[in-house]
């Protein structure tokens, strides 16, 4: 998905008094329905580095450092540029793993592999509705998710994905950090709540500030799925 999936975020959080940014990746800016029928020709070679490399000369160009918020490949964009020292706070939503976190549980297998099939080489991925279905939608109806779809889906790189678990996506869960807060849905698919656990987990004897908050019921499209607002509650809270 593309910024244009946090419209309602921004809208949440700028009534309460935030100036609000939402950066697209490298070739992912525009209307979904175009994206999804004028592939760029560049986005399949477009890998996490090219992804943090674009955001942090974004962050670079701002008065002052930002609180950071990102939901899946975003919430491990936040962790990277979070120890790039990149922001004053970071929550990582239902957040892809870092290097050497990983899941064998089925769901997670069944919906990552499509993306990051080696087979593939350089071809773009265009989710298809079934797909997004069970990846991020598996507690809505397939008609709801067909509504979702349209809305805001957009063609992936592979190598974004592939990439991000190699040396690109390596955390130094070590150093010192600004806070971090993880969120995870109980029944997401594509990144399981144990992971996210797992990844909270290699930071707590950091000596940071490190907090953990699992939604029950909700699945990886919790930032738009109904209730989201009790997430966006929780974050400003949070964050506050």
């Amino acid at each position: 998905m593309n910024p244009i999936s946090w419209e309602s975020w921004i809208e949440y959080f700028k009534k309460r008094g935030y100036k609000c940014h939402a950066p697209a990746y490298p070739f992912h800016e525009g209307n979904p329905k175009e994206l999804r029928k004028n592939v760029p020709a560049e986005l399949g070679k477009t890998t996490f580095g090219h992804v943090i490399n674009h955001l942090s000369t974004f962050i670079d160009s701002l008065p002052e450092k930002p609180v950071l918020i990102g939901h899946s490949m975003g919430g491990l964009a936040v962790q990277k540029l979070i120890e790039m020292n990149k922001g004053v706070a970071g929550v990582c939503i239902d957040s892809a793993p870092p290097k050497g976190i990983f899941s064998f549980k089925w769901s997670f297998l069944k919906a990552n592999l499509s993306t990051i099939n080696p087979f593939k080489g350089d071809s773009v991925f265009i989710p298809s509705v079934d797909w997004f279905h069970y990846a991020f939608c598996n507690t809505m109806s397939l008609e709801q998710t067909q509504v979702e779809y349209m809305k805001y889906v957009v063609p992936e790189s592979r190598n974004i994905a592939r990439s991000s678990i190699k040396s690109e996506g390596k955390i130094n869960f070590k150093i010192p950090h600004p806070p971090l807060l993880i969120i995870a849905g109980e029944n997401d698919h594509i990144v399981p709540s144990s992971l996210n656990r797992k990844n909270y987990d290699a930071y707590r004897n950091n000596g940071n500030k490190t907090d953990y908050k699992e939604f029950e019921g909700r699945s990886h499209y919790i930032c738009s799925q109904k209730n989201w607002e009790e997430v966006a509650q929780f974050v400003y809270n949070w964050i506050s």
